[in-house]
């Protein structure tokens, strides 16, 4: 009879990152296993005195102080979410901050907001990442980014402390305003910051989070949009990966990223910041009716205004034609169905109102410069 492999796993579960991870774990062990498994949730403080003692094959775990004392042990390792670099001598997993920055800043600018502003953690590599992106993109387009700096932190003796701190910032900038936060605890806080400050969200201060932790999201007042991250794929490949180390093959990559899918919108950024009407009322038409087959002469019969005009205004307002906003969203759309669910490509052509699978296929190649099965490969559940 095989051996069943016996992995311990070192990932808490009190976040909805770790729990994505976690089942894509579970899901590869249920489809290639079957595998036994160790997990302590509270880290490898709790289970080091043992370790030898559990005879493991391989160990997956986030990132702790003691990672040089594992890869000593010899045990096929993965490293989730290193603070710092990659780690030498294991297999790591690293989120791609850097295109999670980005991807909330194209949210925020599509919003119409040209005044913004990035919340994140002081000395955290991967907030910094994620806020010196959004930077890039935002200047990019020809505006400039407000940085909350933390105060000292024999400054603050509570969270009320920096709650008042971060209020008095969030009333000295200019309105409206569109906040990334660098992950959705923080995005939390700026909203917080937000009521203290008697500012209204979205109206004069919109907010993005990313990691799209729905419990977080969900019970922020007013609701938050966030930066949705494939954690449940990253569980999944590194389950995969410690496989082919467990078996012996050393030849194997060593790098996972976990990317990140789409922007899930919620009420914090419920708002178009156009002061033009025409323009406004032309974005709205084409976000309600996305699903459906749209043309440019249908969101010229809504704005009200002649195609010249419309036209040149959009370019002026949102460096686009009326086209290619059809087009993003519609694409947009395309993405969301293809990360979110298992419907087949011919499924999602006929729920968009395409004629056949290969107008969607042509339609997303153009924009995407990937076909619609490559970019599930990337992105979506396995």
């Amino acid at each position: 009879m095989p051996k069943i492999p016996k992995v311990i796993l070192l990932i808490e579960s009190s976040r909805a990152s770790g729990r994505s991870l976690l089942r894509g774990v579970a899901k590869y062990a249920r489809h290639h296993g079957p595998w036994a498994f160790y997990w302590e949730p509270r880290g490898l403080e709790k289970v080091w005195s043992r370790l030898k003692r559990l005879h493991a094959d391989g160990i997956i775990l986030r990132d702790v102080e003691k990672v040089d004392d594992v890869i000593r042990c010899g045990l096929p390792a993965i490293v989730v979410g290193h603070r710092k670099q990659a780690v030498p001598g294991v297999a790591n997993v690293m989120t791609d901050s850097a295109r999670i920055g980005t991807m909330a800043a194209d949210h925020l600018l599509d919003c119409g907001f040209r005044h913004f502003a990035y919340c994140g953690f002081d000395g955290i590599p991967w907030s910094n990442i994620r806020g010196r992106n959004f930077a890039d993109r935002v200047v990019a387009a020809g505006f400039s980014v407000h940085f909350y700096r933390q105060r000292r932190r024999t400054a603050v003796r509570s969270g009320e402390g920096e709650e008042l701190f971060m209020a008095e910032w969030l009333r000295s900038l200019p309105k409206p305003l569109g906040v990334m936060a660098c992950n959705d605890d923080r995005g939390q806080h700026v909203i917080e910051a937000c009521k203290v400050a008697g500012l209204r969200v979205p109206d004069e201060v919109a907010v993005i989070g990313a990691d799209n932790d729905e419990l977080v999201c969900e019970l922020s007042d007013p609701p938050m949009s966030s930066v949705a991250i494939n954690f449940e794929r990253a569980g999944y490949d590194s389950a995969e990966l410690l496989a082919k180390l467990m078996a012996g093959r050393r030849s194997v990559s060593k790098a996972i990223v976990v990317r990140p899918t789409h922007v899930i919108a919620r009420q914090s950024t419920n708002i178009l910041a156009i002061e033009d009407a025409h323009v406004a009322k032309s974005l709205r038409f084409i976000r309600l009716h996305g699903r459906e087959a749209i043309q440019v002469n249908d969101v010229v019969a809504a704005s009200g205004l002649s195609r010249r005009v419309l036209e040149k205004r959009f370019r002026k307002l949102l460096g686009r034609s009326v086209l290619s906003e059809i087009r993003r969203v519609r694409v947009a759309q395309i993405c969301r169905l293809l990360a979110e669910t298992n419907l087949s490509v011919s499924q999602i052509a006929d729920s968009l109102g395409y004629t056949s699978i290969e107008h969607i296929a042509r339609y997303f190649r153009s924009e995407m410069k990937l076909s619609p099965l490559a970019y599930r490969r990337q992105h979506g559940h396995k």
